[in-house]
């Protein structure tokens, strides 16, 4: 890949953010999921709010709110964005003693909302983790990944 094709990047090689001051603002939406894997008694203690620090899964979806919220802050050269929507929500899956996370955020502005909605899985993660570890260090994340986006010049993405 050249750099004529990295658009952070400059013809000497220089990190730039983009200039999206000449874009049409667009509703634009992103979708993303993360899976938590953990013992099935920290799940069943989840599910039935036996944790001492909480409810697990409104901390969660509270820390996946304001992760997305502060997106441009975390990551390098990502745009503050106008965000109209965030929602993030849970399925735990006794049978596979796992949880995905999903999460849909929007806005009307001139860039997307993928990065905001891939922070607030992964922080929502990192949240479940933070509250059970005391009782289930093994807790694993995978598959942390964008599965829906619409708006802007690239249009729609939807993972099979």
């Amino acid at each position: 890949m050249s750099t004529d094709e990295l658009t952070h990047v400059d013809s000497q090689g220089r990190l730039r953010m983009v200039d999206v001051s000449e874009k049409d603002a667009s509703l634009r939406e992103a979708r993303a999921e993360a899976f938590v894997s953990l013992s099935g008694e920290t799940l069943r203690r989840i599910c039935s709010g036996d944790i001492y620090k909480g409810n697990v899964f409104e901390a969660a979806r509270l820390a996946g709110i304001m992760a997305a919220k502060k997106t441009w802050e975390l990551i390098p050269l990502c745009h503050q964005l106008q965000l109209t929507g965030i929602e993030v929500d849970f399925f735990p899956d006794e049978s596979k003693s796992e949880i995905r996370i999903s999460s849909r955020v929007k806005t009307t502005d001139r860039t997307g909302v993928e990065m905001e909605a891939l922070v607030a899985v992964t922080n929502a993660a990192l949240t479940i983790y933070d509250m059970c570890k005391s009782i289930d260090r093994g807790m694993t994340f995978r598959d942390i990944r964008l599965t829906f986006k619409t708006g802007g010049k690239s249009g729609l993405f939807e993972r099979g």
